[in-house]
């Protein structure tokens, strides 16, 4: 191990532990192939998603308003925090169903996952009824104006109810990859984003309804995430037909998981929003390039969020067969891989500077902010890669409260103070520049705490070997990793 790799003779797991149970497929193999075809399919359906975004929002540059893009980008953080709580439950039922499956317990990976599927629809409902008469005082609080505010509302009055729909869509992907069905779940994505290349400019320039035809877009792309997502979650025969009775006694089992991820995929969104209110103050060119950078950043860098999503799965199956050694070279992979990927990104993105803000329609202030994000991104999203293993890590390991508290801690400490004292000092500039540096430094604690999460596992397994339904038990109280 003296080159940091992980070393196979620290732990040999028995041979009834390497043979892979039923649909077990990460037990075994090479961990970087299992790493970049989970990554890559992912990447697949993420792009076609967020390239959308970005086609959509290339549309209503062209209508010539610099307030309209504000608008929807003020609206886009309002419905992040909706998808936040939808990745929450999705992450809880990922780890939940692979860590049952690497256990050999395919009985009660259905039973989780039909639990949890009626959770998302309970919760996205009631979060839709709780956020549309609290639309005017959000927007207002993240920085929109007379101008914005209206259209920023009117399109979320469209898009927002259709959140049940992508509740079940976003839980049928981690269902997916659970099994490790990855084509499938690229699948779902990959369907929706199809639907909202051909529809977008229809319904934007063709039928004249401008971006009230990108919210109706939204509706129907989500529409087209549950129905792919239902067919592949059948075909792999992962649901059963819920009793109550289950469904409250493993809400309290989920809500573990599930409640830590959703605080801490909201922390990106509070993040986002003070940018937003930062960048407000230098007017609304500023907002619009913050909104191009927003969709351009998921664009370029899919593949690490594609990656944090893809190794949830291959962690919990070796957690329950108790393959530490593999789990750690999951990890050592992964930032492999992440840095290899980020490095050929910021290439791209450097010699695409300029022809972005033409793309985009940007002058003055709103071009060189776009350009300057170009030319720092590389090492911000390289450890923001980091953080993103580090929590999916902890999410799938039975530490989602360290996840929560290292996102908050950049979304707070690692992100307003520094964006407010480099607004003071560099302008918007300054802004992007200090979200930069919480990045850097949480994404190195991040993956640092990771490793040692998986050595505190192994310590308490080779103690007492847990005999819990899922490898580690549940009900045992969470400690930070040290």
């Amino acid at each position: 191990m003296a080159d940091g790799r992980p070393d196979d003779s620290v732990h040999r797991p028995s041979p009834e532990a390497v043979a892979p149970p039923g649909g077990a497929r990460f037990l075994s193999g090479s961990i970087l192939r299992h790493v970049v075809v989970m990554s890559s399919t992912g990447a697949v359906g993420l792009m076609a998603i967020f390239l959308v975004d970005l086609l959509s929002l290339i549309y209503v540059s062209k209508l010539g308003a610099p307030q309209l893009t504000a608008a929807v980008g003020f609206a886009s953080i309002v419905q992040f925090f909706a998808i936040s709580i939808n990745i929450g439950l999705m992450i809880a039922a990922g780890a939940l169903v692979s860590r049952a499956i690497g256990s050999g317990d395919e009985a009660h990976a259905r039973r989780i996952a039909s639990s949890t599927l009626i959770h998302s629809l309970l919760v996205s409902g009631a979060l839709v009824l709780t956020l549309l008469p609290l639309l005017d005082p959000l927007l207002r609080a993240i920085g929109a104006d007379a101008h914005t505010l209206p259209i920023a509302k009117r399109f979320l009055w469209i898009a927002l109810p259709s959140n049940l729909l992508m509740a079940p869509g976003m839980l049928f992907t981690g269902l997916l990859r659970a099994v490790g069905a990855a084509r499938e779940a690229m699948w779902v994505t990959l369907g929706g984003a199809i639907v909202t290349a051909f529809v977008d400019p229809l319904l934007i320039f063709a039928a004249g309804l401008g971006v009230d035809g990108a919210a109706i877009t939204v509706c129907l792309a989500r529409a087209t995430f549950a129905v792919i997502g239902w067919m592949g979650v059948r075909k792999h025969k992962m649901l059963q037909p819920p009793r109550a009775t289950e469904v409250l006694d493993d809400g309290s089992v989920v809500a573990r998981i599930a409640f830590p991820a959703v605080l801490t995929n909201l922390a990106p969104a509070i993040a986002s929003a003070f940018v937003a209110h930062a960048l407000s103050r230098f007017g609304t060119t500023a907002i619009a390039a913050n909104v191009v950078i927003d969709r351009l950043a998921p664009v370029a860098f899919c593949g690490l969020f594609a990656m944090s999503g893809a190794i949830g799965p291959i962690l919990g199956q070796n957690w329950g067969a108790y393959r530490f050694d593999r789990m750690r070279g999951v990890l050592w992979d992964g930032a492999i891989v992440g840095a290899c990927y980020v490095f050929v990104v910021w290439l791209a993105l450097m010699a695409c500077a300029w022809p972005l803000t033409r793309l985009f329609e940007l002058d003055g202030v709103a071009a060189s902010l776009l350009v300057f994000f170009c030319f720092v991104s590389g090492p911000i999203w390289f450890c923001n890669g980091l953080l993103f293993l580090g929590n999916a890590s902890f999410n799938n390991l039975g530490f989602p409260l360290t996840s929560t508290a290292l996102n908050w801690g950049r979304a707070t400490l690692g992100t307003m103070p520094p964006a407010l004292l480099g607004g003071m000092l560099y302008g918007p500039r300054g802004v992007i520049a200090g979200t930069g540096v919480g990045s850097l430094a949480f994404g190195i604690i991040g993956i640092t705490l990771a490793i040692r999460t998986i050595g505190t596992l192994e310590r308490r397994a080779r103690k007492a070997p847990p005999t819990g339904q899922f490898g580690i038990a549940l009900d045992k109280r969470e400690k930070m990793p040290i």
